[in-house]
């Protein structure tokens, strides 16, 4: 018997991230071969034009799972009985823009989009922000949706998959080992070069990875800069941001959150429960393992000296970011 379709709302959907984002989940890879998906596709007035060249391409591709399409620049529209939620529009920062500015003109954004979620989506939705900064947009939305009583904390989060893949990819590189075979990763904190991705439990075919890298100059000044301020490098080289990768990062994180990691750490920016002293509420990155759409931090990890100041570094920032946008939030 087929299933019923999943709603899954994509915002910013006529954009790079949501072109490299929507076929993908039409084609079955996001949420499993058997999942029939209705796109519910929000982006601003003046790109509905450009969204409705996105749904004709959709329809092109006569994909079978893909049983229906709306476009809109109503919030209230695009997620009503919405499942999953990708939150990809976000104000880019400007030429000259500081911190506190973009931030306050991302709140503008996820507190609409937060109370359109809290209202309207369906109770038990899984919400992802990709559209930077992924982490406080996230919180934002989180705070303001649960303020309506009807969805859940805990299924507000950030994208930190993407710093996760890119360590991966890293570490394959270092060490000649397949990135397949690489386990136990983690990467804490927030979604920026603040971000500490730690591979001290990882490894590969029963072999510590740290052992296999004895490199601990490469770990401090190569690794963790080269994935911090990828992106940046990206847009450097290309003149355009990280779409691809970004999109590849969302479907991998909604995969695992829904089907499973079969007991996988991933990386998840989730609030935080006050596990290893990251204060509650924060959304912050976690190793987890996820299993029947819920997810559950890995506990019990040695936190050293280095990693704690790396740790406690992010969540500085993210901590900043928070007084930043709270007379927002009152």
């Amino acid at each position: 018997m087929a299933k019923a379709p999943v709603r899954v709302a994509v915002t910013g959907a006529a954009g790079q991230i949501g072109y490299s984002l929507l076929f993908r989940i039409a084609s079955g890879e996001m949420l499993g071969k058997d999942q029939p998906v209705i796109l519910q596709l929000l982006d601003l007035p003046q790109a509905q034009k450009a969204v409705k060249g996105v749904m004709m391409e959709l329809e092109d591709c006569a994909f079978p799972l893909l049983a229906g399409m709306i476009a809109t620049d109503d919030p209230n529209v695009a997620f009503k009985d919405a499942q999953v939620c990708l939150l990809v529009g976000a104000r880019p920062r400007g030429p000259g823009m500081e911190r506190k500015d973009l931030l306050t003109e991302n709140a503008k954004i996820f507190t609409v989009q937060g109370a359109a979620i809290g209202q309207h989506a369906a109770p038990d939705v899984k919400v992802l922000v990709v559209g930077n900064p992924c982490n406080t947009n996230a919180y934002i939305a989180k705070e303001i949706a649960v303020k309506y009583g009807r969805v859940s904390a805990k299924n507000f989060t950030g994208m930190l998959r993407l710093d996760h893949n890119r360590a991966l990819s890293q570490l394959a590189g270092k060490t000649g080992r397949e990135v397949s075979s690489l386990k136990n990763l983690v990467v804490w904190g927030n979604h920026s070069p603040t971000m500490y991705a730690d591979y001290r439990f990882t490894t590969s075919n029963g072999d510590k990875v740290p052992a296999l890298v004895n490199d601990e100059a490469w770990n401090r000044d190569v690794f963790l800069p080269t994935v911090g301020k990828r992106g940046a490098a990206i847009i450097e080289a290309r003149g355009l941001s990280s779409a691809a990768s970004a999109a590849n990062a969302a479907i991998d994180h909604i995969r695992d959150w829904v089907l499973g990691s079969n007991g996988e750490w991933v990386t998840m920016g989730i609030p935080s429960d006050g596990s290893y002293g990251i204060p509650e509420g924060i959304i912050y990155g976690f190793p987890v393992t996820t299993e029947n759409g819920e997810y559950k931090i890995v506990q019990g990890l040695e936190i050293d000296q280095f990693s704690r100041e790396r740790m406690t570094h992010t969540l500085n920032e993210l901590l900043e970011e928070r007084d930043g946008v709270k007379d927002l939030l009152a």
